[in-house]
């Protein structure tokens, strides 16, 4: 087998050894073919890639003389450069520019997981692999490609520092991004990691003064303002923003920015309990201190998963491990030969479900311990439980004062001062979330008129004997404080935020922005800035107070789900554009908010109910959301019988998608059925478009039962529906379903040719997901062959390939392993059978974590992997596959090697 290389001037090895290739024509000649990347090319493109406007008398005899050469020079890989009807190709086992892509992606994915170091390593290996400039020998014939791996290179460069910076070596940084915005000054995600770098390492003038030389830069020199990012990192800097300090992005609770103190007593006996237990249950009053407890105890040992906003722990669980299918079964298998510590915070409204969760893991994962938080035990068999007590005196005090000392900066109590204290830490007895809540007021108040205002707004209380009142009415009556002392429009804003699940975007507030920052400012609504756009969030206590004093919550309820029903109308219309993966990402984020949007439509608006969930069809099918989809779709045509046809034929065409992707193959069918009789003849836009989608979902189940004259007939159903509605965006997709079906039936060379075209038409529309769709079904057909179109596992790798880097920019991790699952067969039927059995068992463990079909290649090709696989070490493989992601995953079908 062939390893080309193509980053720096071109290289080919042939057994592990260097090949000759000649003079510059026959390297220019094998550059060409690297680039086509296992594509055919014609002759004609060839000559005009080797000699341009000068051809020899007969271009065609020098080409076949110079492969003739190759041919000799590549020894026994001769058969890899093979003349295919008017051209060649050239089938290589990788490439440096593959593998390179591929590292890069490693330290993407690194990254994001908040492993900086190894992160550095990877992109460390991924720069390494240049050794010049891309395509250096065919400079013009390979431009796309050459500036997709250059702007890739520019990317990885940026992406190390940020590493870099990540690992906490924000001063060793500073210099190569120095270096960095000299070279290309333009970039702002140079200036942005510069700024950072100075700002972490204590230069915060200078940090500043480049901010300021970035902005006149790109002024004089291009009349534009800085873009979002740089403009985002400036408000906080202004701010002093401290979330610029950390050295990585996780959530608030599990790395505090504020102090630790007092509860040596607790922690000594949590560390005693947890080495002896498998379940603790810290149990005390609300804002006790019992999270903050958790979280010092938990450090990085594992999963922090926050239910305070959660109807249903085990999505809670799910979402925290970056799950997308949410069943207790796919939670049990992601974490089942795993060691680690699951923290479940806020139990108190979940006792019940909590319980069976957590003894279904104890049961099934020897390797999890939980550590759980609540008002009240769980009651499972073996839990121990830990109380947590108010603060003491002393401890209270001076939690206070390390507060307030936060946002007084060179403040120290007086003698006056700290009696003041003591009265408020007695006012409050003891309770963290209390005191900092007063804290937050001493920005405004001296001590003494807080501590008189306390007086004043608690005479209720009286004196409070120690055990003579519940905490959490002190507690309650805190926050009752903090939200009366709210200016009026602050005030009832904050009341109608309770419906929120999971925090909520600027969007939700609507006109009141600047009631939105009163509440910031004064700390009632905690606003996240490390995420773009910025998302606010209200404390549990503040919340529950919320729901409880909303003067008009069936008006709160209806109100965010209007917003929810506004929200998907917006971001629908992208998911078929190329902004598509954009939009995943801001759904997904939404997501616990159009669950409760949707049920609140149920009972309330059935037929509003179905369109949301019928509009998030596409959604739930990119985004893996199975049982999701699938609860609300159902639950919805089931109360909204009466709905138009038109949503009611959405919804059961979505229900056919989700069903389809979890291998309910019969069920998928009976949900298009129904579709089809519901939709009746088309009456107007939406429904024609409805209509002209279903038949190529259709055209894709029929291939993954094996009927592809069925299929075939429902794609052409649907290209020529498409073409009389109008919609030609539409075309590519069913044209991929054509050549697919084609390809099933015998006819390759046709199936092929039209899925390229198809293909290409995508491309041209911006329409990724149909590009990528294409470039799978290609790698199918490239693994189906008879005499006139050969079985060619080569082509079908690359073609993978093109479709995991589709599917990936759409966030479609269905497919994404679907496509890895195609990937398994092409590496089997090329020769690597081990890294086949090893990259199966990686497909299949991650689809059952997701909730998907776990042979999502079908039935027929699934037989004949198991078929070509006969023999393998399973087990081995097993073993090899456990500590698989997708970027190693995807790695695997780059770098390995027969």
């Amino acid at each position: 087998m062939l390893i080309g290389r193509v980053l720096g001037p071109t290289e080919v090895e042939a057994g592990g050894a260097p090949v000759d290739l000649g003079g510059p024509l026959p390297r220019r000649l094998v550059t060409a073919l690297i680039s086509a990347e296992g594509r055919p090319v014609s002759e004609d493109t060839l000559a005009e890639a080797l000699w341009a406007d000068t051809p020899p008398a007969s271009p065609s005899v020098s080409l076949q003389a110079y492969v003739s050469r190759l041919r000799r020079a590549f020894g026994d890989a001769r058969d890899a450069l093979q003349r295919v009807e008017d051209g060649y190709r050239l089938r290589l086992a990788e490439t440096d520019a593959a593998r390179f892509e591929a590292a890069v992606e490693q330290g993407r994915a690194l990254l994001a997981d908040e492993r900086p170091g190894d992160a550095v390593r990877a992109f460390d290996a991924a720069l390494t692999m240049w050794r010049g400039e891309a395509f250096a020998d065919l400079p013009g014939f390979a431009a796309p490609s050459r500036a997709r791996l250059d702007e890739l290179r520019a990317v990885a460069v940026e992406e190390r520092l940020a590493a870099k910076v990540a690992t906490g070596d924000a001063p060793g940084a500073v210099g190569d991004l120095e270096a960095g915005v000299r070279a290309e000054p333009y970039r702002e995600r140079r200036w942005e990691l510069l700024i950072l770098a100075q700002y972490r390492s204590g230069r915060q003038a200078d940090a500043l003064a480049t901010l300021r030389r970035v902005r006149a830069l790109l002024a004089d020199e291009l009349g534009i303002d800085p873009g979002p990012g740089l403009q985002e990192l400036e408000s906080r800097l202004l701010a002093q923003d401290p979330q610029l300090l950390l050295q990585t992005r996780p959530a608030p609770a599990v790395r505090p920015l504020t102090a630790f103190l007092g509860r040596t007593a607790e922690l000594t006996a949590l560390d005693r309990l947890m080495a002896t237990s498998r379940l603790v249950t810290l149990v005390g009053p609300g804002g006790a201190g019992k999270t903050r407890l958790a979280v010092e105890h938990a450090a990085d040992r594992g999963w922090f998963v926050r239910l305070a906003d959660a109807t249903d722990p085990v999505l809670a669980v799910a979402a925290t491990l970056g799950l997308r299918g949410s069943t207790v079964e796919a939670v049990t298998a992601a974490l089942a030969d795993r060691t680690g510590l699951l923290v479940l915070d806020n139990c108190e409204h979940l006792v019940e479900p909590v319980a069976g969760m957590v003894l279904h893991l104890l049961v099934h994962c020897p390797g999890i311990r939980v550590l759980a938080t609540s008002r009240e035990a769980l009651g499972v068999d073996g839990e121990r439980l830990l109380p947590v007590a108010p603060l003491p005196s002393v401890d209270a005090i001076a939690l206070l004062t390390d507060r307030i000392s936060a946002i007084r900066p060179g403040w120290r109590p007086d003698s006056a001062e700290i009696g003041h204290l003591r009265r408020i830490a007695a006012a409050l007895d003891g309770i963290p979330l209390a005191l900092e809540l007063a804290a937050a007021r001493a920005r405004i108040l001296s001590l003494g008129e807080l501590s008189e205002l306390l007086d004043d707004r608690f005479p209720q209380l009286g004196p409070v004997p120690r055990g003579a009142l519940a905490p959490h009415e002190t507690l309650e009556a805190a926050v009752a404080w903090s939200v009366d002392l709210l200016p009026p429009a602050d005030r009832a804003l904050l009341l109608r935020l309770w419906p929120y699940e999971g925090g909520f975007a600027l969007t939700a507030v609507g006109p009141d922005l600047e009631a939105l920052s009163g509440l910031v400012a004064r700390s009632v609504v905690v606003a996240d800035t490390g995420v773009t756009p910025a998302r606010y969030r209200l404390l549990e206590m503040i919340r529950a107070y919320c729901r409880a004093h909303d003067p008009d919550p069936a008006g709160s309820r209806a109100a965010h789900a209007a917003w929810v029903r506004g929200l998907v109308l917006h971001w629908i219309p992208e998911l078929s554009g190329d902004r598509s993966a954009h939009a995943i990402r801001m759904l997904n984020r939404e997501l616990p908010n159009l669950r409760a949007g949707v049920e609140h439509d149920l009972t309330a608006d059935p037929p509003a109910a179905l369109r949301t969930a019928a509009l998030l069809g596409w959604f739930w099918f990119r985004g893996g959301h199975v049982a999701d989809g699938l609860r609300l779709l159902t639950a919805g045509l089931a109360e909204a019988p009466q709905a138009p046809g038109r949503d009611r034929a959405r919804a059961w065409s979505a229900c056919a998608t989700l069903r389809f992707i979890a291998g309910d193959l019969a069920g998928a069918g009976d949900c298009l059925r129904e579709a089809y009789a519901a939709i009746g003849t088309p009456a107007d836009r939406e429904a024609r478009v409805v209509h002209a989608q279903m038949l190529y979902y259709d055209s894709l189940l029929q291939e993954a039962t094996g009927d592809f004259a069925a299929a075939a007939d429902r794609a052409r159903e649907s290209i020529a529906a498409a073409r009389a509605y109008g919609e030609e965006w539409i075309v590519p997709s069913g044209e991929v379903c054509l050549g697919f079906a084609l390809a099933g039936l015998g006819e390759i060379a046709d199936g092929r040719r039209i899925l390229v075209e198809a293909i290409e038409a995508a491309l041209t529309q911006h329409s990724r997901w149909a590009a990528a769709l294409g470039e799978l079904a290609l790698a199918r057909a490239f693994l189906t062959g008879n005499a006139a179109a050969p079985v060619d596992p080569v082509a079908a790798l690359a073609s993978v390939r093109r479709a995991l880097e589709l599917f990936q920019r759409e966030n479609d991790i269905g497919n994404v392993l679907t496509s890895l699952h195609t990937g398994c067969y092409a590496l089997a039927l090329d020769g690597r059978r081990e890294t086949a059995a090893v990259l199966l068992a990686g497909v299949r463990r991650h689809a059952v974590r997701h909730g998907v079909d776990p042979d999502l290649a079908g039935p027929t090709l699934t037989a004949a992997l198991e078929e070509v696989l006969a023999g393998v070490d399973c087990e081995a493989a097993a073993q090899a596959a456990r500590d698989l992601g997708e970027a190693e995953m995807i790695a695997l079908l780059g770098s390995a090697t027969g």
